[in-house]
């Protein structure tokens, strides 16, 4: 029987349906354009482009022009690519324009829906950023789709790593800018270190369409985007720490795999103040719990992280002597991506490889933060519906699923249960081998790369051929990916599984033909193409008559969608295919999230050995506890979220404050009233307000005034004089502060000072900012022990942090007030002897350098004075056998375990 919501929905339609049918009369109205637009000549649909620009320029909405852009838009691509835009994809693009996130299944073409709402947006003349996952997509499809916006009369551009910044800024110009999110997110916080105006890439926030927003706006939003500058090198504690990790065992640790942390025991605690004693890394009288030791438990802290929670091969993979870590959800390697707090150390000594410096944070933003800072937020995907509440909660964007343009025929199994992973993997590899025979192809989805590894092992050893698509095969995954739809075909992957390149039954037409003309440069490319046409439609026939695409899923990831964009790469575009997961009570999903209660039925049911349990509730309870993670990592990213707020906000006034000093021509403004305002404090400081003359600190105030502002003012003869009062002082400090930087003006020439005022004020704002971005890291990580007092740490966090914007801002004034007034104009001579003192001190720094290398030792070291005889420092056979009390044969005078015994 159905429930009243299932009857309301047959009856009124799902809000989905309503917002569908209610665009579809905008469809009509693009359709009925069609024939006119068919009719242009190429030069006509360019000067439509022009007519339109003016007709927005004029005042007019876009919603208005919105059916004759689209329609010119898709005559534009079915000229430039041959390609007709269906219904459902104008759809998707009127969505996307509006603001929505269109979830559109895999294979319906979301590459060229994203050209409608790009084209027309981008009348305004105001720039679109089109946004995806990595390099290698930004340049395909802006290649790809940049033909269809070349037809149209804009202009694409490019914005990938590694580009000089006269490309960026080029980049950014163009009407569409095809980017990918870090780099996006990194070139906003390069622009906001930038000294002038012109040097800035970007230009401006207009309208932003995000591919694969799930994973950027989701999975990705926990990371902030940090740029930073090395600090001190600390590679020899780590290596030092890292050498008796492997000796802890069991007993000294707690593991808890739910929120991913490990903690020492006590047992863990006095092991290790042993061993750090040992090591001479603690001193002798001093604890592990004494505040001295902080850095050292951090760094052990870490060691423990790196050994324990990060797999080699799952989290991370070694590259050279680098550590390049793999993202969780894409499967993706991120070079150049580094984990803070010195854990990516931790794990390069664990590794053996030569360990880089940490970093200070010089700027950082979240994604959720930077998208936020857009007039307009769109997004596509295939599978957003599950994490609808957190888009609109975060981001205010709406998710409405586009109709697919033919019927879905995949058939989506029930998941079966095994056991273990060993009788899981048997069934597996008899599944695999039975669909290869058939002619079907096989798509393997896997959750790291040690299991597709693994895996891939299992199948050679049953003779099957295979391609296994992980981070360490990330420059072929277009190629594997376009091979992986041809009869019979194997293909494993992580879940980064055809990102970005349809598997297309029989394989890729286009791919094949691009092949085939790079091997034999001299033939005809339309015999070529013909052939291979041919020979692609034979082979999908048979893949036809097999059942299409079979996705093996071998586990069950923490979030649905991962499972679903898996799903989606079978029945694209109403082709038959079939998916299933084969899952067992090993798994980590299964074990963190309850299995105890399966593995009662299973007992209880009886199962033999290579059994599989099928039935709907097991898929019930997975999505269950799949909900119960997506739920807490949605907590974790608002938590995260409204701390970053709370920063986010200064971040904002900083930068704001920057842009508006670097466009103005004339800040001398700017810096009177923070010159004025330091006036001010410091007569507030010395002569309180509502006291008398006799209570008051003159000789104090001029001596800061001679000190902060460089004026010999007689503040103490003034203070002295009848009707001298607090407002008076004011004013003839504010005269005598103004006068004297008059004077430096006319010395310096009215331009050159303006360029000095300038200068000193974004560099000491840059200095102060970084500060405060260190100060705020070291507060965020105490103020969770406020909880323990019953105190909100968020709110602790908020009213610390503005207190500490506050005095960053004061002691702004303060610096930039007296770099100002202390600067003057070099004579000639002191101009010389200043370039002389740089260059001694370049050539003291060099041989410094030269005599710190190691030199190589040709005879022993003599001892040091007042040794014992024969005591050599490097060799400890000559130290003879001294108790760790009794004085060091060094002849230092310390006992012997605070000296060389320490070692």
């Amino acid at each position: 029987m159905l429930g009243l919501g299932a009857i309301a929905k047959k009856v009124f339609g799902t809000p989905n349906d309503r917002k569908v049918k209610a665009t579809l009369k905008t469809v009509e109205a693009i359709n009925a354009l069609e024939p006119e637009f068919q009719a242009l000549s190429d030069g006509d649909i360019k000067a439509r482009t022009e007519a339109l620009k003016a007709r927005v320029a004029g005042g007019e909405a876009l919603d208005a022009v919105l059916p004759e852009a689209f329609a010119n838009c898709r005559e534009a691509a079915r000229r430039a690519l041959g390609l007709r835009a269906f219904d459902v994809q104008l759809l998707g693009g009127i969505f996307l324009h509006q603001g929505n996130i269109a979830e559109m299944k895999t294979g319906e073409g979301k590459t060229l829906v994203a050209t409608f709402p790009a084209y027309l947006n981008a009348l305004t003349g105001k720039g679109v950023h089109i946004v995806t996952v990595n390099d290698y997509l930004v340049r395909r499809d802006a290649d790809w789709m940049g033909k269809v916006f070349g037809a149209l009369g804009l202009t694409t551009g490019v914005v990938v790593p590694g580009q000089s910044d006269e490309e960026k800024r080029a980049g950014y110009a163009a009407d569409v800018t095809y980017a990918t999110n870090n780099e996006l997110g990194f070139d906003y916080l390069r622009d906001n270190m930038r000294a002038s105006r012109k040097e800035m890439a970007q230009r401006g926030h207009h309208f932003a369409i995000v591919d694969e927003v799930d994973s950027i706006l989701i999975d990705e939003a926990r990371t902030p985007l940090i740029i930073s500058g090395p600090s001190e090198d600390r590679s020899d504690l780590y290596t030092r720490i890292d050498a008796f990790i492997p000796e802890i065992t069991d007993e000294h640790f707690t593991l808890d795999e739910k929120q991913r942390s490990v903690t020492f025991t006590d047992e863990g605690n006095e092991f290790l103040e042993d061993r750090l004693h040992e090591a001479g890394i603690l001193p002798q009288d001093q604890s592990l719990y004494d505040p001295e030791s902080t850095t050292i438990v951090h760094h052990v802290n870490q060691g423990l992280r790196a050994h324990k929670l990060f797999q080699k091969d799952q989290h991370y993979i070694v590259r050279g002597d680098d550590v390049v870590l793999v993202d969780e959800f894409t499967g993706r390697m991120m070079p150049g991506r580094r984990l803070s707090d010195g854990l990516h150390q931790a794990i390069e000594a664990k590794e053996g490889v030569p360990i880089q410096p940490e970093n200070v944070t010089l700027a950082s933003v979240t994604f959720q933060n930077y998208f936020r800072l857009y007039d307009k937020l769109a997004g596509m995907t295939g599978t957003a519906a599950t994490e609808a509440e957190e888009f609109m909660s975060i981001y205010g964007l709406g998710v409405v699923e586009v109709p697919t343009n033919r019927p879905i025929a995949r058939e989506d199994e029930h998941d079966q249960v095994y056991r273990t992973a060993q009788e899981k993997f048997a069934a597996i590899v008899g599944e695999i081998k039975t669909a290869h025979e058939k002619g079907q192809p096989v798509l393997v989805g896997t959750t790291s790369i040690e299991k597709s590894e693994m895996l891939s092992k299992l199948l050679e050893q049953e003779g099957l051929a295979h391609n296994v698509l992980n981070a360490r095969q990330h420059e072929k995954e277009a190629q594997i990916v376009a091979d992986a739809g041809k009869p019979g075909a194997i293909t494993i992957a992580t879940n980064m599984a055809g990102r970005g390149t349809d598997i297309q039954l029989g394989g890729n037409v286009e791919m094949r033909v691009l092949q085939a003309l790079a091997a034999d440069p001299q033939a005809d490319p339309d015999e070529v193409r013909a052939r291979i046409e041919a020979e692609v439609a034979a082979d999908k026939d048979r893949v036809l008559a097999a059942g299409g695409l079979f996705v093996l899923a071998t586990e069950r990831h923490e979030s649905r969608r991962i499972d679903n964009q898996l799903r989606g790469r079978s029945g694209r575009q109403g082709d038959p295919g079939r998916s299933v997961f084969f899952l067992s009570l090993d798994d980590d999903l299964m074990r963190i999230f309850g299995s105890e209660r399966l593995e009662k039925v299973l007992s209880t049911l009886g199962m033999k050995e290579g059994e599989a349990i099928i039935h709907p509730w097991v898929n019930k309870s997975l999505e269950r506890a799949q909900a119960k993670v997506e739920g807490r990592n949605f907590d974790i990213r608002k938590q995260l979220l409204k701390f970053d707020d709370v920063m986010n906000d200064q971040r904002k006034a900083v930068f704001e404050q920057r842009l508006e000093i670097m466009e103005a021509e004339e800040i001398g403004e700017i810096a009177q009233d923070m010159r004025h305002q330091v006036v001010d404090d410091l007569v507030d400081q010395y002569l309180p307000p509502k006291t008398y003359a006799d209570q008051w600190d003159a000789e104090g105030l001029q001596a800061a005034v001679q000190d902060q502002l460089a004026v010999d003012a007689k503040v103490a003869e003034w203070a002295e004089e009848d009707g001298v009062d607090q407002e008076v002082m004011r004013e003839r400090l504010y005269d005598a502060t103004d006068k004297l930087m008059a004077e430096k003006a006319d010395a310096f020439g009215a331009d050159q000072m303006r360029q000095i005022e300038k200068q000193v004020l974004l560099q000491t704002i840059d200095a102060k900012w970084r500060e405060h971005l260190l100060t705020l890291e070291h507060l965020r990580s105490v103020v969770g022990f406020r909880g323990y007092a019953q105190r909100d740490p968020l709110n602790e966090y908020k009213t610390e942090g503005f207190q500490l914007f506050e005095t960053m801002l004061d002691s702004l004034r303060a610096e930039v007030t007296k770099k100002l007034a202390q600067i003057r104009p070099l004579s000639e001579e002191e101009r010389r002897e200043m370039i002389e003192k740089l260059m001694a001190q370049q050539k003291a720094q060099q041989q410094a350098v030269a005599a710190a290398q190691p030199q190589p030792v040709t005879e022993p070291v003599a001892a040091a004075d007042g040794a014992a005889p024969g005591f050599v420092e490097d060799d400890p056979a000559t130290w003879g056998n001294p108790g760790r009390n009794d004085p060091c044969p060094c002849g230092s005078g310390k006992k012997f375990k605070h000296c060389h015994g320490a070692y």
